[in-house]
């Protein structure tokens, strides 16, 4: 994105129209999300805003990507959501532009008059809900979309980001966790409020697309990258972010090239750690003859997992991986390393395999395996749809959060 585009838009404000005459009052949500950059946030944010029940109305706020990430903007406005953007929330602490953004997040509130404000992820938490307890909004929710409190920060600064949220939680009426291992660490693990406060709403995708001619988009795809019909293709998609740990994923590639396990390998993404992988790949390629491309960010994920025969995740920490979730729904087989919420979310065994992170061998085990028995993949791969369409629907999602809402507000009005 260019920077006149950032700037453009960043006071962007949406007029408010006023309530017909004879109309049913709506409930209003005002949704707010740390940034618009390619994730499950912004999928989560977007199906709510879009996909609750009629008696709800939703205003989507949230930041903008950072330098070194890709802006997803289109996800909301491809379902016809057009979000309040604000420049000034910025995913590192920032004394100036963090007053600003919470200026302009009360600005918003008055104006729109929200029964529920619903922050997603740590900035828009922190700053949505002390603006929304400034206002005295009704109800204010908040979900967590990573397991936060380890693999990001030092001990110092993970013991202040615990304090901060306790202190939130006690004035926030209801929190969200995206998995049951998620739920757990938040109340028992790092007690940052107790488990009855604590609801589990699974992440929902409009995974449709990811069914849709398949075996079309295959050989578009392989014909795109002229990859014959005998090649396994492997690719890795997310952020170039030390997070999640490519240098495994480029550990392991050239421990099966050493071992002469063959195939083609994709890394699809982009972010701060370009440079050095970039760099790893050539060398690797030069070393050992491995055909390794880099992407970038590609749009039409659906078409590009098509033409995959595996996709692996290597991170240090994860929430709900989307990733994962879209290669499952394309028949692929995955492999991911233990962490976050991967375990709800791959069938061990059965959709794909989960390993120790940090552990090369353990991983190169499983991805040689799948390289080497397509009989394997094939079965894998019979699961992944079923498995994931029962669970990851958007309209479920939608659905649990409009009664737990419906919930909520009941029970203000009780206390009130």
């Amino acid at each position: 994105m260019q920077a006149e585009e950032r700037d453009e838009r960043q006071d962007k404000i949406l007029p408010l129209s006023p309530l017909p005459k004879g109309e049913i009052k709506k409930v209003k949500v005002l949704r707010i999300i740390n940034r618009f950059n390619i994730g499950g946030p912004t999928y989560n944010a977007t199906f709510l805003t879009r996909f609750l029940p009629d008696e709800f109305e939703t205003l989507l706020v949230g930041g903008l990507p950072e330098p070194d990430e890709r802006d997803s903007l289109h996800i909301p406005q491809s379902y016809g959501v057009e979000p309040v953007l604000i420049a000034e929330m910025k995913r590192l602490p920032d004394v100036a532009s963090d007053r600003a953004a919470y200026k302009k997040l009360k600005q918003i509130i008055r104006e729109y008059q929200p029964d529920i404000v619903h922050t997603h992820a740590a900035k828009a938490g922190a700053l949505g809900r002390k603006a929304a307890k400034a206002c005295k909004v009704p109800v204010i929710v908040h979900t967590y979309h990573g397991h936060v409190f380890h693999s990001y920060f030092g001990t110092l600064k993970t013991r202040l980001y615990k304090f901060i949220e306790r202190r939130l939680a006690r004035f926030s009426d209801g929190i969200i966790a995206i998995s049951p291992l998620q739920k757990q660490e938040l109340a028992s693990e790092h007690r940052i409020c107790s488990a009855e406060k604590i609801k589990v709403i699974p992440l929902g995708f409009d995974l449709g697309k990811f069914r849709e001619n398949l075996a079309e988009k295959r050989i578009a795809t392989r014909q795109q990258y002229q990859l014959n019909e005998d090649e396994v293709a492997v690719a890795i998609v997310g952020r170039l972010a030390p997070i999640k740990n490519h240098g495994l994923f480029l550990d392991v590639v050239e421990r099966l090239a050493i071992q002469g396990i063959r195939a083609r390998y994709f890394i699809v993404g982009d972010g701060s750690e370009r440079s050095w992988i970039e760099t790893k790949v050539q060398e690797l390629n030069e070393r050992h003859g491995i055909r390794i491309e880099m992407t970038s960010w590609i749009t039409d994920i659906a078409t590009f997992n098509a033409g995959m025969d595996i996709i692996c995740l290597t991170s240090d920490n994860e929430g709900t991986p989307v990733s994962l979730i879209e290669a499952q729904a394309c028949d692929l087989p995955v492999i991911s390393t233990d962490v976050g919420g991967v375990r709800d979310i791959v069938s061990e065994g059965k959709t794909g395999f989960v390993v120790p992170k940090k552990n090369p061998a353990a991983f190169a085990e499983k991805l040689g395996l799948l390289i080497n028995e397509k009989k394997i993949r094939s079965e894998l791969s019979q699961n992944g749809w079923k498995f994931v369409e029962q669970q990851f629907n958007y309209t479920t999602l939608a659905a649990n959060m409009a009664d737990y809402y419906r919930g909520l507000l009941a029970k203000k009005r009780q206390n009130a």
